[in-house]
């Protein structure tokens, strides 16, 4: 299975709260070949890395809107071709696939991928023989500032040409959860069952926002390998 990035590698740079997130989420990155950092010091990032290369930015659920505003702003001044991802949960895996999926090609070549959402089963259609994963995530606890989240591979193998439907387990809950289908290098994330009220509830509306608890600092340097 290819799931290396589409031009290695990649600069790409996470900034959210959770220590143990943001670092388990460069540890994967890194695996799969981007050159990746992350951080949770929102007011030093220009100071800390330099934007100029870089590719992807994933901002955290927990980021405050103005904060986003303003790096995005300030980060497009001096980059225009940086990427902006929003990440879809508190997940390491997800975050992952998110980056792999804004660094693979725009479109299956002659085939397609799509979610269905009344069926919970993710739909295929392959021009040619390939190796499919597909993978959930969902969280177990959102406690923070350390959610805890789980996975499992619902589908991991060859697919002939044509149509395939691969069905989610039970297991996948409809709430907080998410899947990521990768055709060989391509990839998708998609939202099974979206995050609840009361998280949603605990984003900082603004950088005084102080209602989440204090966190460690984490600012990562991809010459810390």
């Amino acid at each position: 299975m290819n799931t290396s990035p589409r031009h290695a590698p990649e600069r790409v740079l996470v900034v959210g709260r959770s220590p143990s997130v943001l670092i388990a989420t460069v540890d994967l990155l890194r695996a799969k070949g981007y050159h990746a950092d992350a951080t949770n010091q929102f007011d030093r990032i220009l100071d800390y890395y330099d934007v100029t290369d870089l590719d992807v930015l994933v901002f955290g659920g927990m980021v405050p809107a103005d904060t986003k505003r303003q790096l995005r702003a300030d980060i497009s001044a001096r980059n225009p071709n940086v990427t902006f991802v929003q990440g879809l949960g508190g997940i390491a895996g997800v975050i992952a696939a998110q980056v792999q999926a804004a660094t693979s090609a725009e479109a299956l070549d002659g085939g397609e991928v799509a979610y269905d959402a009344a069926q919970r089963s993710v739909h295929l259609a392959l021009n040619e023989s390939a190796h499919v994963t597909v993978e959930a995530w969902w969280h177990t606890s959102f406690v923070p500032p350390e959610p805890q989240s789980t996975s499992m591979y619902v589908f991991d193998g060859r697919l002939d040409a044509g149509s395939h439907v691969i069905p989610l387990s039970d297991q996948v809950p409809s709430e907080a959860s998410f899947a990521g289908v990768t055709v060989g290098s391509f990839a998708r994330v998609f939202t099974v069952g979206p995050m609840p009220e009361a998280v949603t509830r605990l984003v900082p509306t603004s950088t005084t926002d102080n209602r989440l608890p204090q966190v460690s600092q984490v600012t990562t340097s991809s010459d810390d390998r």
